[in-house]
């Protein structure tokens, strides 16, 4: 009888299978398998093609990108489609600073003393904390030297480097430098050794190694290309390939594309007028710490100058002749670790489909994800999609790792490198991340007689919903709050926990402009519950111009003359506080107005003077029409825990307190919507 069981995989089916297969056998009809010898043998036969079935299944999942486990694995496919993982991304920091030289007699007619150069390698070791750290260049910078005055019968030069307008990037990390010896005729592989490079600050000199002090070699530098477009069989460019153990290795090109090593002379000469050959290969690059060095702010200076250009054999070391002062434009920041399995399976198809170019949505998310590699989350529009249309325009909105918001330099430097990649006659336009918090207030009801620790109860309440808060499902672009989820969560955290009654807020945060007039527009991306009475709408407090009152913002729904709302969805924002008698009080009846159905608060011309949040903020919240949340199109979707609140009630019926319910229904009831609080708390 023929094995007819082919999915089997567990030990005990296929020994069972065997001893199936043996019994059909006449010489073995009364066999007994488990009180003989022979057991040992079904056994053996049993382990080994246990052993062979998964080898088999895991060969199998190695074999797809979004199966495979391995990184060596997930690496060696994602190469078959041209994706390049990202390397550890060192940390960067701008900084400028000026330095005094001492130069010539001023009585000497010819001053040798006309640049400044800054080696490179060393250049500042920030500190964040107790913890310092390396900073370093990859190339010589050089500055003017001028004369700013006589001392000790010395001109006394300075030379600035960097400006606040226009600072010095130093990266933080090791300067290292590496020489491979070119052999022809072999299959010579050029592979750096050290795991913690970061790729974007390798540099390949093909040629001599003729060097000065400083370690600059006199050769022609190749360009490191990731595509072969417009690559021809005389381009000096060189690819860039991860291996095993996070290594990396560089590739030249074979004639074909790209241009061999030995070729040919490469167009310079040494000192002595011999040209140069493709015989040495050297390697500059920095090593660092990752996300570890984000953060420093404090600078002390390390670096070292020379007068000549450092590229000139037998240039002069130099000593600043008073202490460096380092001016920090921007601390160190868009450090990250290496790229992750999930990132790679997710980034790599996508990055092969653009094609190097940005077209669609997705064209651009993955491309932005590889150029800017503290990217956690990115949203797409086209300009047709906005309300009003821009057409020609598409609008970037991106959330980093470990922080909220992209600066201005990140933000140009963005905009710089996706120049290469977009379309002709479309504009990239990166505007700052817009976030929906969603925010709750839980009543939870519990049985004392299971457990009377309500505290403890709260605290293990609060942990269920962290753990809520950093899933899949939110923390994103297009995110989606699921209400069901949260009130399974709360219910299952303790056998005593009777059920919930929970309110969602979904709330953002205005930024304003202190004493100017402006407009301000909110959306939310999600209908509004109307109130007949209104005061859905509520914000934190602020004071206007003409006016020493806490103003807060609220809503009355349009209605008819009958009293009744009047269909059209949109409401009246109006300005108000409270008196001394706590009675309520309209200080600008219309300042904006209200879309509940498109679920967006529009503010007319205000001068805000102060506001009682910090960072010139009114938060503002609105209680959602359902309790699902979505964030969506340039919305980045958020669980705020921090300004969650869990009320713990006993359950006076579960109890046995209040067999009737009188007492429950008079005293523990709480609405799903609106506290009846003027002001957001």
């Amino acid at each position: 009888m023929p094995f007819t069981q082919y999915t089997s995989l567990d030990f005990d089916e296929i020994k069972a299978q065997i001893k199936d297969y043996l019994r059909a056998n006449s010489n073995f009809t009364d066999f007994d398998f488990e009180g003989s010898n022979f057991s040992v043998l079904i056994d053996t036969l049993a382990y080994n093609t246990y052993i062979n079935s998964f080898n088999a299944n895991l060969l199998a999942n190695e074999s797809f990108l979004d199966s495979a486990t391995l990184r060596e694995n997930v690496i060696s496919l994602a190469r078959n489609i041209g994706y390049v993982p990202r390397s550890k991304t060192a940390a960067r920091a701008s900084v400028w600073f000026t330095v005094e030289v001492e130069g010539e007699d001023p009585n000497v007619t010819t001053d040798r003393l006309k640049r400044v150069y800054l080696k490179p390698g060393l250049v500042c070791v920030g500190s964040t904390g107790d913890t310092s750290f390396r900073f370093s260049i990859v190339e010589a910078h050089s500055a003017p030297a001028v004369i700013n005055r006589i001392e000790n019968g010395k001109n006394i030069y300075t030379a600035q480097f960097g400006s606040p307008e226009n600072p010095l990037e130093i990266i933080q990390g090791t300067y290292l430098s590496r020489t491979f010896a070119y052999v022809p005729n072999q299959d010579q592989r050029f592979i750096l050794d050290n795991s913690d490079i970061d790729s974007s600050t390798i540099k390949v000199f093909v040629g001599s190694t003729d060097q000065d002090d400083i370690g600059a070699p006199m050769g022609t530098e190749w360009a490191m290309v990731d595509n072969i477009v417009n690559v021809n069989k005389n381009s000096e460019i060189f690819f860039l390939q991860e291996i095993a153990d996070e290594k990396h290795e560089i590739l030249f090109g074979d004639g074909i594309i790209g241009k061999p090593l030995g070729s040919t002379a490469i167009g310079k000469e040494n000192l002595s007028g011999t040209p140069l050959s493709n015989d040495k290969v050297t390697v500059r690059y920095i090593t660092c710490d990752g996300v570890e060095g984000n953060g420093a702010s404090q600078f002390d200076f390390q670096g070292g100058f020379m007068d000549n250009d450092p590229i000139i054999v037998g240039a002069n070391t130099i000593k600043p002749f008073n202490s460096i002062t380092v001016n920090v434009v921007r601390g160190s920041g868009n450090g990250a670790e290496i790229e992750n399995l999930s990132s790679i399976k997710y980034y790599a198809p996508r990055l092969y489909s653009s094609q190097y170019r940005a077209v669609t949505s997705r064209d651009y998310e993955a491309i932005i994800e590889s150029i800017y590699p503290r990217t956690e989350s990115v949203a797409v529009v086209g300009g047709e999609e906005l309300d009003p249309p821009k057409f020609g325009n598409v609008q970037i909105s991106i959330k980093p790792k470990n922080g909220t918001y992209v600066s201005d330099f990140d933000k140009l430097q963005i905009k710089n490198k996706l120049k290469s990649y977009a379309v002709a006659g479309i504009n990239a336009d990166i505007v700052d991340l817009k976030i929906l918090y969603v925010e709750l207030h839980s009543t939870v009801y519990y049985n004392s007689a299971f457990n009377s620790n309500p505290a403890e109860l709260k605290s293990r309440v609060s942990s269920a919903l962290e753990s809520y808060a950093s899933s899949i499902d939110i923390n994103k672009f297009g995110g989606r709050f699921k209400y069901s989820k949260i009130l399974q969560l709360i219910d299952r955290v303790d056998d005593s926990i009777t059920s919930n009654i929970t309110k969602v807020i979904i709330r953002r945060d205005m930024k304003v402009l202190i004493d100017q007039f402006a407009q301000y527009e909110l959306c939310f991306g999600n209908r509004f519950y109307i109130n007949p009475e209104g005061f859905n709408i509520k914000s934190t407090g602020f004071t206007i111009s003409g006016s020493n009152d806490i103003l807060f913002l609220t809503d009355v729904p349009n209605k008819k003359p009958d009293g009744s709302l009047d269909g059209s969805g949109k409401g009246i924002l109006s300005a108000i506080t409270r008196s001394q008698k706590n009675e309520l009080k309209v200080i600008v009846k219309s300042v904006g107005i209200v879309d509940y159905v498109k679920g967006e608060i529009i503010i007319n011309t205000l001068n805000i003077t102060k506001t009682i949040a910090a960072n010139d903020l009114i938060e503002i919240q609105a209680f959602p029409d359902s309790n699902d949340v979505l964030g969506l199109k340039d919305l980045y979707l958020t669980f705020n825990t921090s300004n969650t609140t869990i009320n713990m009630v006993k359950d006076v019926i579960a109890s046995g307190e209040d067999v009737s319910g009188v007492v429950f229904s008079r005293d523990y009831y709480t609405s799903s919507y609106s506290n009846g609080e003027l002001e957001r708390k």
